[in-house]
């Protein structure tokens, strides 16, 4: 391909710094989409933590190039790429906006899943269905937690048990014991006839 003129430089440079800075890209179509229907996609990404964003494929192939990431078989066709995680107010969830996607093309025909980029890992689009499969970031932290949780309550249980068993213990003991002293005081019926 021959140098992009200046101005085109310059998206491809905007274009591999997304790249960079994103946790994930993730690519779709959008042919057959009208603006009703994107403005409300872009909402619901946005909601998600993602930012969608419409690019010339050749501009994305030299940025992708420059980056050494090989998605270029994903460029085909209208492509829309949905970054998630950019820069320092890029709070968004990869899973969540995956599952904006994916749940947005399950009631729009139109929106085609082609797959991304999650770290240097190049996804495809079966890979970007199991991603909006996974729960979202706070709820896998949550069940993290709950795991490092489980054994340290029964550990405290199993302590707490320790001492209340031994008092249970030493005080049947101690029972058993006034019982058989108790016997041993009360006459037996052979010594009295």
């Amino acid at each position: 391909m021959t140098a992009p003129r200046p101005e085109k430089a310059a998206v491809v440079a905007e274009v591999r710094d997304r790249l960079a800075a994103s946790d994930a890209a993730l690519l779709t179509e959008y042919r057959g989409l009208n603006v009703p229907q994107m403005a409300a996609l872009r909402r619901s990404l946005r909601t998600a933590g993602g930012e969608y964003t419409i690019y010339k494929n050749t501009m994305v192939r030299l940025a992708v190039d420059e980056l050494g990431i090989d998605v270029a078989h994903l460029l085909t066709g209208p492509t829309a790429i949905a970054f998630v995680g950019e820069g320092a107010e890029g709070s968004g969830d990869a899973a969540a906006v995956a599952k904006a996607l994916r749940d947005f093309s399950r009631t729009n025909r139109d929106l085609v899943l082609k797959g991304g980029v999650l770290g240097t890992k190049v996804l495809g689009p079966e890979d970007l269905v199991a991603l909006a499969d996974l729960p979202s970031r706070d709820v896998l932290l949550a069940q993290l937690a709950g795991a490092f949780q489980a054994p340290l309550s029964k550990f405290a249980g199993l302590l707490e048990a320790l001492p209340r068993n031994f008092a249970y213990g030493l005080k049947s003991l101690i029972d058993s014991r006034s019982a058989e002293t108790a016997n041993d005081r009360q006459p037996s019926e052979t010594q009295e006839a």
